[in-house]
């Protein structure tokens, strides 16, 4: 029982061999642990990729959106010149009612030509006509000339944020004084028209 045979002892070496061979070939921990962990890890970069694409883009609208608030393309209309083109008609409006300098000049010069037209032995009406007629005339022609421009400017200044890209609000008191303007020059020119036709102020009957 205690004594081994022959074929018993060289079959030991082999049971080894085999027993060796399975050892080797059989995965260790760290081994099969690894491919288990890639897997893991893998998709971290990915996502992390994807969702930094997908916050990119919202993330430069905000940063047009902030720098061009208007949406044109940093084409939006300033203020500046509304604001000056609303109190140039306001002010032609005020000249309007008056004539200004250059009217007081053209009358003055219109005075002057009748007076050197007319004879001393013309009639009193006719030297009427020709010393101050032409010349009321004159003042109300410059008068309505004025009022005019101050219409057409009040006019084109309410009617520019119809016509821009950003059709930005209006600056409310470009709009009051642009209002101003147009109502002086409606005034102005109304006065005008009436003096210019005699219907207002008519010159004395001789």
């Amino acid at each position: 029982m205690g004594t081994k045979t022959a074929a018993e002892t060289a079959a030991e070496p082999k049971i080894e061999d085999k027993k060796a061979d399975l050892a080797g070939s059989a995965p260790t921990g760290d081994t099969a642990a690894a491919p288990a962990a890639e897997p893991a890890t893998t998709p971290a970069p990915a996502a992390e990729e994807t969702a930094a694409a997908e916050e990119t883009p919202a993330a430069d609208a905000d940063a047009v959106d902030a720098a061009d608030p208007a949406g044109d393309g940093g084409q939006a209309p300033s203020p500046v010149g509304q604001g000056a083109g609303a109190v140039v008609a306001a002010a032609l409006g005020v000249v309007s009612l008056s004539g200004g300098w250059l009217g007081t000049v053209a009358s003055a010069r219109e005075q002057l030509i009748g007076q050197l037209r007319t004879s001393t032995s013309a009639s009193v009406a006719t030297q009427i006509k020709e010393v101050y007629g032409d010349a009321w005339h004159t003042t109300a022609l410059w008068a309505g000339v004025f009022a005019l421009a101050a219409v057409i400017v009040g006019v084109v200044v309410l009617a520019r944020p119809a016509f821009g890209a950003a059709r930005a609000p209006q600056t409310p008191w470009i709009k009051s004084v642009a209002w101003a303007g147009v109502v002086l020059g409606v005034v102005g020119l109304l006065l005008a028209v009436l003096k210019y036709t005699d219907a207002l102020l008519a010159l004395p009957s001789a």
